[in-house]
């Protein structure tokens, strides 16, 4: 091994080698060598020790080694991290006559990625003897040749390099010949027979003579061939070349028919001794005959076939000129012809390692592909750099030679762009340059970084009371940007206790489509309006989500009949008795019937009616139609009937209506036995319609100082609106506008109405309802406008009051604004 860690500790030129190599493996490279046609198991180096990699992590961290070509020769043990040869190494089949010849390998292991280059320079070993071309070559000489005289021999060839192919050539021993040895400035050896001494052929005909040739390595390797020299009759003077070796540079690829060279040779004889043919000498090989075409008559060689400089970069040709007497004299020379390379081979690119997909959390210079590059050709013209298009989010890092990573250069977003078309465009240095490309398609994996998301953050739903059980009332949807089970989105509801029960007793949703239902019925009189809120979560490790507000208002049936409030006697039938004297005036109350009924607006807006009794003669009472007061409508006289049965029927406005029947007995009696009115008005007074009193006139204060700005908003809302909405919601969505509606004309509202908001946010809130009369025509009076406020201590908690105004309410604006200016002049 010429790269070793061990040695003697006490040479300092080993330590400083050996400081270089640790240096070179910090640096992601190691060199090492070893011999050609080493054996199987030939230890290399200590690879994981020299890259500083710990031999328990080889297996987990996917220890692996690449190169380029066959990948079977080297191979390392994940045992003890050695690397060794795996199988015959020939240096000769690897690199031809390369003077340098090395197997490069790329060693990467995971978690995390990293790639070491590895370069081990395989050594030539003296395992080629050299050869000639034939085992046999056959020379004509005249007879006449003068001593001196040359003639060119084929000389041998070694595979090996460096001092294993430099030859030493001997010829056995004879009185002719000599043999002689000429190096050019290319260290191309020329092979001269020299003949030393007159041939006679008549003394001998032939001569055979054997070339040795031995190389220059260590056991030295030898090559013979027979020369047969054939003595001839003829010529004084052969023709002679100006040079004896001709030096041509011709461009690769040059067409056929181009001129390499025009040789000319001169002969001193005259006649048809001086005519000269010029030939290929026996000893040029066929495929050199392939190349090149000469012309006998003018010398002229010409390019035959197809040159290629990465297939043979030289060729040497040699030349025969011989004379046209009957025994032809024959002069030699030969042509070396070096081929210059031209850029004719566009770079090779090879993509591997591809790491894909690429998580779009992946960090900045993660590997994505590790890319090789080479070109056939020399010089400038092999020379390939590489360039990415487009650049962002990636980049091209060179790694070592020929060799680049593509790395992720900037964050990623599968939700902006979830897969990216790269072009790597690699380019030589030649001019015109060539290059190449190649596409590498980047595909972005998702993670789960995008939590579901609604619409609104809030839905308004009207739900009717009595509702069936497991009615659908709504559907929620959320959308998720990530992909598969990233954005596979479930529904549940946010638990939470609702008075005394669990929200999961009156509501529930469905996982998977959201669908939202209603478990029981609705009570508007238990619950006006139930707030939740309904989570999404998606299916991500770990898992996202967000919530959603949904607000359910519980509207009101007509579903609560009126109540009587004492006194009374039992239910419905029961009598009130009144003592009425008999001296009192038309117009005066002497009686008031009082009821409530539990449900909303309309339905719980109540009217007044006094029920004839049949054969019953004109009654000198009225009743007030929204105030239940009894009072006379005439004077009384003492014709008048003592008793009167008064049948009050108390009604509501929903649809259908329902009814309460009250039964008052008026007793007339002289004016000392009957309590006055103005105590009777008093102590009715002290109960719920002294404070009713009371909040009316706050009542007409608020609502005629905000007068102006009402106006102003309503004919905003009706131009945004144009059309008034439906009279009945049922599970629908948007901004409540509605709460309590009348067709009838009033501003009313029940007395023990009670608002329960289940939002558990805040506590309930007081309710105005504003309702729209359809009056008969006539003057506006207390009968026809009546307003009532929700409790009886309206004035402390005035300014809570929030107000819900039907659009229909605009129809009769002027009509309220005129009772509420009449009022305050009062």
């Amino acid at each position: 091994m010429v790269y070793s860690r061990r040695g003697s500790p006490g040479s300092r030129l080993l330590l400083l080698w050996l400081l270089l190599v640790y240096w070179k493996a910090g640096s992601g490279q190691l060199h090492y060598s070893i011999p050609e046609e080493a054996k199987h198991g030939t230890f290399v180096g200590r690879i994981a020790q020299d890259l500083g990699l710990e031999l328990a992590e080889l297996v987990p961290r996917l220890f692996r080694v690449a190169s380029k070509g066959r990948r079977d020769l080297l191979e390392v043990n994940l045992q003890n991290g050695i690397l060794f040869v795996n199988s015959r190494i020939d240096r000769e089949e690897l690199c031809r006559r390369s003077a340098e010849c090395s197997i490069h390998l790329e060693v990467i292991v995971d978690r995390p990625l990293q790639v070491f280059h590895v370069e081990v320079a395989v050594k030539d070993i003296n395992d080629n003897p050299p050869r000639f071309s034939r085992q046999e070559q056959r020379l004509f000489i005249l007879e006449s040749r003068m001593p001196d005289s040359r003639f060119p021999v084929e000389g041998a060839s070694d595979l090996d390099i460096g001092a294993n192919a430099q030859l030493r050539y001997r010829l056995n021993p004879n009185e002719y010949f000599d043999l002689d040895v000429k190096t050019n400035e290319e260290e191309t050896h020329f092979l001269e027979l020299v003949l030393r001494k007159s041939l006679d052929r008549e003394e001998t005909q032939e001569h055979r003579l054997l070339v040795i040739v031995t190389d220059g390595g260590q056991p030295e390797l030898t090559g013979t061939v027979q020369l047969l020299i054939n003595v001839l009759d003829a010529n004084d003077n052969a023709p002679e070349f100006d040079k004896s070796i001709y030096n041509v540079r011709l461009l690769e690829n040059a067409p056929s028919g181009t001129l390499v060279i025009k040789l000319n040779a001169s002969d001193a004889d005259e006649g048809i001794n001086k005519d000269i043919g010029y030939f290929f000498s026996n000893l040029v090989l066929d495929d050199v005959k392939s190349k090149f075409i000469i012309n006998s008559n003018t010398g002229e060689i010409k390019v035959k076939g197809e040159l290629d400089y990465e297939v043979c970069n030289s060729y040497e040709i040699n030349i025969d000129a011989m004379d046209k007497s009957a025994f032809p004299l024959t002069g030699h020379c030969k042509v070396v012809v070096k081929l210059l390379d031209v850029n004719d081979n566009t770079p090779e690119m090879a993509i591997t390692s591809l790491f894909l997909p690429v998580k779009e959390d992946a960090p900045v210079s993660t590997v994505i592909a590790l890319i090789t590059v080479s070109d056939r050709d020399s010089g400038a013209n092999g020379q390939v750099t590489c360039s990415l298009m487009p650049h962002v989010p990636f980049k091209l890092v060179s790694t070592f030679k020929n060799y680049y990573s593509l790395v992720l250069d900037s964050a990623l977003d599968r939700e902006s762009v979830s897969a990216y078309e790269l072009v790597v465009t690699a380019r030589d240095g030649g001019s015109p340059s060539l290059w190449a490309t190649a596409s590498v398609s980047v595909e972005v994996a998702d993670v789960n970084d995008n939590a579901p998301a609604f619409a609104q953050s809030e839905y308004t739903v009207f739900v009717k009371e009595n509702n069936p059980p497991g009615c659908h009332i709504f559907t929620v949807s959320a959308w998720d940007a990530d992909a598969q089970e990233n954005a596979l989105v479930s529904y549940s509801l946010v638990e939470r206790r609702v008075g005394e029960r669990a929200l999961s007793s009156y509501v529930s949703v469905h996982a998977q489509s959201g669908k939202v239902y209603v478990l029981q019925p609705l009570d508007h009189e238990e619950l006006e309006l139930l707030q939740f809120q309904v989570s999404a979560r998606d299916a991500g490790v770990p898992p996202l989500g967000s919530n959603v507000t949904l607000q359910v208002f519980v509207l009101d049936e007509n579903d609560n009949a009126p109540a009587l409030l004492a006194p009374r006697v039992g239910g419905t039938g029961g009598a009130v008795s009144e003592l009425v004297p008999w001296s009192v005036g038309a117009g005066q109350v002497v009686a008031k019937v009082r009821a409530v009924d539990p449900d909303s607006g309309y339905n719980a807006w109540l009217s007044y009616e006094l029920q004839p009794e049949p054969g019953s003669a004109r009654i000198p009472f009225r009743v007030g139609l929204y105030t239940g007061e009894i009072s006379t409508t005439r004077s009384l006289d003492e014709t008048e009937a003592p008793r009167h049965r008064l049948l009050v029927l108390v009604k509501d406005h929903g649809e259908p209506a329902l009814t309460a029947t009250a039964t008052v007995l008026v007793s007339l009696v002289e004016s000392g036995q009957a309590p006055k009115a103005s105590s009777r008005a008093s102590a009715g007074a002290v109960g719920p319609e002294a404070a009713l009193v009371d909040v009316n006139v706050y009542l007409i204060i608020a609502i005629c100082a905000v007068s102006s700005l009402l106006v102003l908003t309503l004919l905003l809302y009706t131009a945004l609106r144009c059309s008034a909405p439906p009279t009945e919601v049922v599970c629908t969505r948007g901004n409540p506008t509605l709460v309590c509606s009348s067709a009838v004309g009033s501003w009313s509202c029940s007395q023990q109405r009670r608002e329960r908001m289940c939002s558990g946010e805040a506590p309930p809130k007081m309710d105005l309802m504003a309702f729209s009369p359809s009056l008969p025509q006539g003057p506006a009076s207390a009968d026809n406008v009546s307003f009532l406020i929700l409790t009886s201590n309206f004035p402390s908690q005035f300014l809570n009051i929030k107000c819900h105004i039907h659009p229909v309410f605009l129809k009769n604006y002027a009509l309220v604004h005129k009772y509420c200016s009449t009022q305050l002049l009062h």
